[in-house]
C-alpha cells in the first residue's frame, strides 16, 4: 500500500508525523508532500518517509495545483491523506478527475463552527472523498451537515504515551517561585483574534485566564499565575497586547514566552487551565497524560477526554468567573484534584495511544481499498 500525505508545514504537525511513523512500521510506503524548508525534514528522512516539495497557497493556487498533480503522477498513491483545510481544498480542486480515495483528517473544529467554511468543506467533496473527524463534536457536526456516516471514521491524533521521567524544579527556580506557591498555568501559543470570524478575543482564551486570576488574587494571594507560550506565527503585537492587558488589570502573572521543555515545566504546575474558545483536544491530552490536574472549556474535543469531576473540571467557554471558581476548587481540594488527574492519565493513555490510533487508520485504509 502506498499513501501520500499532504501537509502545509514542515515545522509543526508533529501529530501527523507520529502517525506516519507508525504507518511505516506497518509496512506502508509513506510519502508526504510539504514545504521542504522546515526543521522536521531530517526527521521525515530518518523515518524512511519520502518527502516531496509542496507549497500550498490559495494566493498561488495554480502553482500549488500544478505541484500536487505532478507529485500524484510520480508517486501513484493508493490513498491520499490530507491533514489541513487548505491542503484538502487544493487536493479537491486540483484532482477533480482523479478517482483515488481521498481522506481529510480534520485537525480541529474551527472551520466547522462557521456556516460558510463548513458548507465549502461539504460541497467540494466528491464520491471518493472521506473524513476522519478527530473528536466527537466534529463527527456529529458532519452528520448534521448531511454527510453520510459511511463517509466518516472517528479516531484521534495519537501520541506517545511512554512519557519521559521529567525532573521538577525548572519553573520555580527560573522564575523564583517559592515552593509553597500554588502554580496555575496556561500552556498555549498566543493566537490573535480572527476578526473576519467575529472574534474579539484570542482563540486560546488568554484574556479570560487573566480575568479569572484578577477575580481571585486578592482572596488567594498564594495562587501564582503563569502563561507558557509566546506569539504564534509572528503575532508579536498580539502577545504585547496580552502583556499590557494583564498589567492594566494589575494581575500577578508570569509570561515565559516560548519554552521547549514543556514536559519539564508541567512537573511544577499544580493546576493547568485550557480556556480555549475553539479547540480539538488541544493541550489537555498532554496535561492529562502527565497527570496534571486539568481544567478545560466545554468546546470541541475537550469533553472527549476531560470528563467533569472524573478526569478534570469542564467549564463553559468565555467565562472568567467559571475559570476562577474551578481554580479555587482545585486549590482547596488537592486530593480530589490529584485523583481526577490520575483518572485522566489512565483515560488518555488508552484512547490517545498512537499505536492504537494508527491501527485504526490502517483498518480504515483497508476498508476504502476493499470498496
Amino acid at each position: 500500500m502506498r499513501v501520500l500525505h499532504l501537509l502545509k508545514t514542515s515545522d509543526g504537525a508533529k501529530w501527523a508525523l507520529r502517525l506516519m511513523k507508525q504507518l511505516v512500521d506497518h509496512g506502508i510506503e509513506v510519502h508526504v508532500a510539504l514545504p521542504l524548508n522546515g526543521t522536521l525534514i531530517p526527521e521525515y528522512h530518518r523515518l524512511n518517509i519520502q518527502t516531496h516539495s509542496f507549497n500550498c497557497s490559495l494566493l498561488h493556487l495554480h502553482d500549488s495545483i500544478t505541484q500536487l498533480r505532478r507529485i500524484v503522477e510520480d508517486v501513484k498513491p493508493d490513498i491520499i491523506h490530507s491533514h489541513f483545510v487548505i491542503t484538502t481544498m487544493i487536493m479537491r480542486l486540483g484532482l477533480r478527475k482523479c478517482n483515488i480515495p481521498r481522506i481529510f483528517e480534520v485537525p480541529g473544529p474551527l472551520h466547522l463552527e462557521h456556516k460558510l467554511t463548513r458548507w465549502i468543506d461539504v460541497i467540494t467533496a466528491q464520491d471518493n472523498d472521506y473524513w476522519i473527524p478527530t473528536c466527537k463534536w466534529s463527527y456529529d457536526r458532519y452528520v448534521k451537515s448531511g454527510v453520510p456516516q459511511e463517509k466518516l471514521f472517528l479516531t484521534y491524533y495519537g501520541t506517545d504515551i511512554n512519557q519521559a521521567n521529567y525532573k521538577s524544579g525548572f519553573l520555580r527556580t527560573k522564575y523564583n517561585i517559592p515552593s509553597d506557591k500554588f502554580i496555575v498555568a496556561m500552556v498555549a501559543f498566543m493566537y490573535p483574534p480572527k476578526k473576519w470570524l467575529g472574534q474579539k478575543r484570542g482563540i486560546k482564551g488568554h484574556e479570560d485566564f487573566i480575568d479569572a486570576l484578577a477575580l481571585i488574587q486578592d482572596e488567594y494571594p498564594n495562587i501564582q499565575g503563569i502563561c507558557i507560550g509566546g506569539a504564534w506565527n509572528g503575532a508579536v503585537k498580539y502577545e504585547h497586547s496580552i502583556h499590557q492587558y494583564a498589567k492594566a488589570k494589575n494581575v500577578n502573572v508570569i509570561f515565559t514566552g516560548t519554552l521547549h521543555n514543556i514536559g519539564e515545566c508541567y512537573q511544577d504546575i499544580d493546576c493547568v487551565v485550557h480556556p480555549s474558545h475553539s479547540e480539538n483536544l488541544g493541550g489537555a491530552g498532554e496535561s492529562l497524560l502527565l497527570g496534571v490536574p486539568t481544567i478545560a472549556t466545554a468546546v470541541g474535543g475537550f469533553p472527549d477526554i476531560v470528563i467533569n469531576e472524573q478526569t478534570g473540571l469542564l467549564i463553559p467557554p468565555h467565562s472568567p468567573q467559571d475559570i476562577a471558581e474551578a481554580i479555587v476548587q482545585m486549590y482547596n481540594n488537592p486530593l480530589q484534584a490529584k485523583e481526577m488527574a490520575n483518572c485522566g492519565k489512565k483515560h488518555v493513555s488508552n484512547i490517545l495511544n498512537v499505536v492504537n490510533t494508527s491501527n485504526q487508520i490502517v483498518d480504515f485504509y483497508r476498508q476504502l481499498l476493499n470498496k
